[in-house]
């Protein structure tokens, strides 16, 4: 009797395991497929909508190029080259200059997941309505970003973002994804078109 009970809980552990396998690689697949479309080689843009306990709710648009982007919003506007990122705040006149980790970069790009999912996550998902929503949980705990939620469309375009910063958590709601060729000039700042603009470099 005893061997069968612990052929039967080895069995349950066996078909957990299996079937956790299977989501994470199904998981895996819909990231894999997302990635590809979001990370078209010309670019792509659309426009997002920020929200978070800490700034209220912006909208704005992004424009993505690889690990590159370009943000603007009514509150700033932001260059990332993918090594320096410059921030323009209408409200004094200044541009800060830094070179951001992951989390920080995360902060403005919604897509940064598209690198983030490859390693250092465990995925899993679930299906919401005819969408796919696969949630990332950091497999270390010093991780800048130690969980995400990414909502995909059933054709592979995401939808919205949430991920939790600091103890916080921020949505990113995406819309009017497209894909289109951007010149790699756009995502670097051009001092002449801010010519008052005062710089500050947090490098």
């Amino acid at each position: 009797m005893l061997k069968k009970v612990l052929l039967l809980i080895c069995l349950s552990v066996f078909a957990f395991n299996a079937t956790k396998a299977q989501t994470d690689n199904e998981a895996r697949k819909v990231l894999d497929k997302t990635a590809a479309i979001v990370g078209n080689k010309g670019g792509a843009l659309a426009n997002f909508k920020l929200t978070s306990s800490k700034i209220g709710t912006i909208n704005g648009t992004i424009s993505i190029k690889g690990n590159k982007f370009y943000a603007r919003t009514s509150k700033a506007t932001v260059w990332f080259n993918g090594k320096t990122q410059w921030s323009y705040l209408p409200s004094t006149n200044e541009v800060n200059v830094s070179n951001p980790n992951e989390s920080q970069q995360a902060a403005m790009n919604p897509y940064t997941f598209i690198n983030m999912y490859k390693s250092g996550y465990k995925l899993s998902m679930n299906k919401v309505g005819h969408d796919y929503q696969v949630h990332l949980v950091a497999e270390k705990g010093n991780k800048g970003i130690p969980e995400i939620y990414v909502l995909v469309d059933a054709t592979y375009k995401p939808k919205q973002v949430k991920m939790k910063r600091g103890g916080e958590w921020s949505t990113i709601t995406i819309n009017n994804f497209q894909q289109k060729n951007l010149s790699d000039h756009l995502f670097s700042f051009n001092s002449k078109d801010f010519p008052s603009a005062e710089v500050v470099d947090l490098r």
